[in-house]
């Protein structure tokens, strides 16, 4: 039987990402994203949340978009699989860290903000507002200019009919 390890999560970053470059020149980027359930609970009809929060690593080319866009704040979408780390202490105790090996990542909300508080969530949550970034993915370009308007005002385009 075939088995699988993927994670989907959507959150924002609890503080700027740590970026280590090693000797060979490989970076990786460590992020914590945090993930927030709302409910209503049925016998008081009082809101609850609780918060969750994820350890996510970037490596390569994704550890760079990382560290070049994302801050403290900014919403994004990562896609991985989960691994578990056994370390040492400094007293010398074995302990376990599970993390998030990120594979895909979406930089969500506005672009001025990247995503942190009071970003613009006009217009389905800003899911389409930045391309995807995959590990071994060419680095993402600029933006292709406006279409020139005509005389009437409207570009000659049918690219701004909402669908």
């Amino acid at each position: 039987m075939a088995s699988v390890n993927k994670v989907i999560i959507v959150g924002n970053l609890g503080r700027d990402p740590e970026v280590r470059t090693f000797p060979s020149g490989d970076r990786v980027a460590n992020v914590t994203v945090a993930t927030t359930d709302k409910w209503k609970d049925k016998q008081s009809g009082e809101m609850k949340e609780a918060t969750e929060w994820h350890r996510v690593v970037f490596n390569g080319r994704l550890a760079e978009i990382v560290e070049q866009y994302l801050r403290k704040g900014s919403q994004v979408y990562v896609e991985g699989s989960l691994r578990t780390r056994k370390w040492t202490d400094k007293d010398g105790i074995e302990k376990y860290s599970t993390e998030i090996r990120a594979d895909q990542m979406q930089m969500l909300g506005s672009r001025q903000g990247m995503g942190g508080p009071g970003a613009d969530d006009a217009g389905g949550g800003g899911y389409a507002r930045a391309p995807a970034a995959r590990a071994g993915a060419p680095a993402p370009r600029a933006a292709a200019p406006a279409p020139a308007k005509s005389a009437s005002g409207f570009d000659d385009m049918d690219d701004d009919i909402p669908f």
